[in-house]
């Protein structure tokens, strides 16, 4: 039997909006990968990595994608003898509205990729292109 539609929007709308502070065992954490089932390999802003669960309430209702962000709880799984580091508390959704957030790190800020190309080459390809074109007939291939 699935899950109840209310509660599948609970879970959603609490991903949108992040919290006003952030517990000192909470970290804002990037996904790297998913390491199986519900587990998921995370890199803190420290750059270490950690190997965190993705609790149950979170399961078939929200899925993560590689390079996601995450908040995850690093005591939670503390008490356990097992490989786990963490348990992820929550799921950045909006991240513009995360972003702008005083407990967002350094190293997570977005950077703008620069172009290799320089102008004169960019300038080149434009007179160049052949998209939306007509291939050429073949009474201008003889004239050339």
């Amino acid at each position: 039997m699935p899950k109840p539609r209310r509660n599948i929007e609970s879970v959603a709308e609490s991903t949108l909006y992040p919290p006003p502070t952030l517990p000192p065992t909470h970290s804002l954490a990037r996904v790297v990968k998913a390491s199986g089932n519900n587990l998921y390999t995370v890199q803190l802003p420290s750059q270490q990595t950690l190997l965190v669960e993705l609790p149950s309430r979170f399961r078939s209702t929200i899925w993560i994608k590689r390079n996601g962000y995450v908040v995850v709880n690093t005591e939670a799984l503390a008490g356990r003898d097992n490989k786990l580091d963490g348990e992820i508390v929550n799921i950045v959704g909006d991240e513009k509205a995360w972003r702008r957030m005083g407990y967002w790190p350094e190293e997570f800020k977005k950077v703008q990729v620069v172009g290799v190309r320089g102008r004169e080459e960019d300038e080149e390809e434009e007179e160049e292109s052949n998209v939306g074109k007509m291939p050429p007939s073949e009474d201008e291939d003889e004239d050339d």
